[in-house]
């Protein structure tokens, strides 16, 4: 299997999500503004799009992918099966008892996760209710995650890849379509995310059955299998969530600050995830399942270097998207979002805490290659003795940010406390002697700094003065943005090549 270009299969899918998923925003934005009706839908979003990341496509993925691998490359087809049936029944019973609690328990929920919204009895009252209609999100994406685990194991990536494409479908129909038949409009928004969850769901069912791997009910939880998962989930929670559990204390802190403020930490988190999503999500999609299979085949020369070629690969494509982001915070987020409800105040709020976000860029996105070497490894003690530490960080970042840029303050403590993380990562990986460093490093990063340092330079000059585009019109940003973003990239990549650098430099097989 070529790993560059079932990275390019799953980054092409990625970014069709994410497209879709500006437009998606471009719509929330232009229809809701950043407000009242805002915050309580992307506080009532964010619980169970925190229990995904934690428990579905985190912590179980992290457990089940490479306990697979190992059935799947040592004990046979049978055993694999049986191992599928047996965990699918187990996942679906536990994740719908806990949607049934999340939706008896929503009052609670909202109370712990953003307790100023107390202060207004009907802000309060509509989270609840959004809350309710979004929570059994987390029981079809559970299953989607579970799926997607058999399909990467598979080297089947592309599906997996495509399916959030349906959820920002789902979004954008409901906001243009049907927010008017809804009182308030906001709940068009939270069903969205209950029939985009099912559709992702229906969507895995004809790939499963077409490799045999369509699971049936078989409850039994003593099977070894399944056990071993649930001893390896566990701790896993905290080691592959850190980011997740920062955000929904950001939003306890941020619900103290002015109307507008989880807005406007959402839509700079929205930007984040672009290229988090483009590159991290996806190496780590791809890696994991190679990792896996080279450590229960004992080669650990090929560990090593799958590990290198996903460092370098990160640092040359994450650095330049993170300077990128800061720079042209404004130009980005005027570009996409300044319509309608969504004022020029409002982007340059949500530009503090985009240039904040970006710090953590490159940290966020090595975490996601540098944890699954532990993982594949079935080794869950130490990325979460950092994930403990990386949370004690952030709070007390929290604490002595907050009060000085406000919100900005909750996004840079979560920027820097990704860097931490990857850093004690890797040198956990380092002292293990998992991971060996290929030569050349020195020169890779001096070629690096300059190229970044010429795209910089190229990007400030290119794109004037921030205040233009708050009065441009929204075609010339449109395509002021697109030929300053060219430049940008023409700057880099070229001097990228002049410096030596070639593609086929990167390309990486791998047994499939």
């Amino acid at each position: 299997m070529n790993l560059l270009k079932a990275l390019a299969t799953v980054s092409s899918m990625t970014l069709l999500s994410r497209v879709l998923g500006f437009v998606r925003d471009f719509v929330i934005a232009r229809a809701f503004g950043a407000g009242l009706a805002t915050d309580a839908f992307f506080v009532a979003f964010r619980l169970p799009n925190l229990l995904r990341r934690m428990f579905a496509e985190g912590a179980f993925s992290q457990a089940f992918v490479p306990l697979l691998a190992e059935y799947r490359n040592k004990r046979g087809a049978a055993d694999t099966k049986r191992l599928v049936d047996r965990v699918a029944t187990a996942l679906c019973l536990a994740v719908t008892l806990v949607a049934l609690l999340g939706i008896a328990g929503a009052p609670m929920l909202v109370y712990v996760t953003a307790p100023g919204f107390s202060a207004d009895a009907g802000k309060f009252a509509l989270t609840v209710e959004l809350t309710r209609i979004t929570f059994p999100y987390i029981l079809f994406m559970a299953l989607v995650a579970f799926a997607a685990g058999i399909l990467n194991t598979w080297s089947r990536f592309a599906l997996p890849a495509f399916t959030p494409v349906l959820l920002n479908l789902s979004f954008i129909g409901m906001a243009l379509l049907a927010a008017p038949y809804f009182d308030p409009p906001v709940l068009a928004l939270a069903w969205a995310v209950f029939l985009g969850g099912a559709l992702q769901l229906a969507l895995q069912v004809p790939t499963l059955r077409k490799i045999g791997m369509l699971p049936r009910l078989d409850w039994a939880p003593g099977d070894p299998g399944v056990r071993r998962i649930l001893t390896l989930m566990g701790p896993a929670v905290l080691g592959v969530s850190v980011s997740q559990i920062s955000l929904v204390i950001n939003t306890i802190f941020a619900s103290f600050l002015p109307s507008g403020s989880v807005s406007w930490l959402y839509y700079a988190d929205r930007l984040m995830e672009f290229p988090a999503g483009l590159l991290g999500a996806a190496l780590g999609t791809i890696l994991l399942p190679s990792l896996a299979k080279a450590h229960a085949t004992e080669r650990g020369e090929e560990f090593s270097a799958l590990l290198d070629w996903g460092l370098r690969l990160t640092l040359i494509l994450t650095l330049p998207a993170a300077l990128a982001l800061a720079i042209l915070a404004v130009p980005l987020l005027a570009t996409l979002f300044q319509y309608g409800a969504f004022s020029a105040a409002d982007v340059m709020q949500t530009r503090s805490a985009l240039v904040a976000y970006s710090v953590g860029l490159a940290g966020l996105i090595l975490v996601k290659v540098l944890a699954p070497g532990f993982y594949a490894r079935q080794d869950v003690k130490t990325p979460v003795k950092i994930a403990l530490v990386t949370l004690a960080a952030t709070q007390l970042m929290n604490l002595a940010f907050v009060g000085w840029i406000r919100h900005a303050g909750l996004a840079l403590a979560i920027g820097l406390a990704s860097c931490l993380n990857a850093a004690l990562l890797y040198r956990g990986l380092r002292r293990r002697n998992v991971y060996r460093p290929a030569p050349g490093w020195p020169a890779f990063a001096l070629k690096l700094a300059v190229a970044l340092v010429a795209m910089g330079a190229a990007l400030w000059f290119a794109m004037g003065d921030n205040a233009s585009w708050l009065v441009m019109p929204g075609l010339q940003k449109l395509a002021k943005l697109s030929l300053v973003v060219g430049i940008g990239m023409l700057a880099y990549f070229a001097t990228l090549a002049l410096l030596g650098f070639r593609l086929q430099d990167f390309k990486r097989r791998t047994s499939a």
